[in-house]
């Protein structure tokens, strides 16, 4: 696994890194930043493998189509149909995805099961304590968006677009119309 991921990381980086310019201005004012594609992990957390690889090229293919129905296209609902015919929402970073669309959508009650799911696959899932903030926030519970600050600061550190994010929509005065 640690090999793999080893593999995988240059890849990841050059992306983001020839994306950055584009989501920047796109997402500057502080709120949701775009979840990369899921990480091609087939064992679960005892080590046992799962029935349907998230690596399987058929899967990243149906993943990276909904991610831009979500954040080319801004069609949530499309999005949704997509994310859960992948019969996947067990993992992180689908069920995240998910919950972000419910939210977009105004519907909070579904998107905090998807935000909880991811949680429930991934306790370390950065990008969803971040949305999962931003939900709180929306909700006005000031507090608990600020525990899911603190939980990005100790996976990712300070520096991170995640916490940046947060941080920034904290920063906002309560009521005020979060941007993003």
């Amino acid at each position: 696994m640690r090999k793999l991921s080893m593999l995988l990381l240059p890849g990841l980086v050059s992306m983001t890194l020839a994306a950055g310019p584009v989501l920047t201005s796109a997402y500057a004012a502080g709120g949701d930043d775009p979840s990369s594609p899921p990480k091609s992990d087939t064992s679960t957390k005892k080590g046992k493998k799962k029935s349907s690889s998230v690596s399987d090229p058929k899967f990243l293919a149906a993943y990276r189509t909904a991610y831009t129905t979500i954040y080319d296209d801004h069609n949530y609902t499309g999005a949704i149909d997509q994310l859960k015919s992948l019969k996947r929402d067990d993992v992180a970073d689908v069920a995240n995805l998910i919950g972000y669309s419910y939210r977009k959508l105004g519907d909070y009650q579904s998107s905090k099961v998807y935000y909880e799911l991811a949680l429930k696959d991934d306790p370390n899932h950065v990008r969803t304590w971040q949305y999962y903030g931003l939900w709180q926030l929306e909700q006005g519970n000031r507090e608990q968006a600020q525990y899911h600050l603190n939980k990005i600061a100790s996976l990712a550190g300070t520096d991170s677009s995640e916490y940046r994010s947060l941080a920034a929509a904290l920063d906002k005065p309560t009521g005020a119309t979060l941007v993003y």
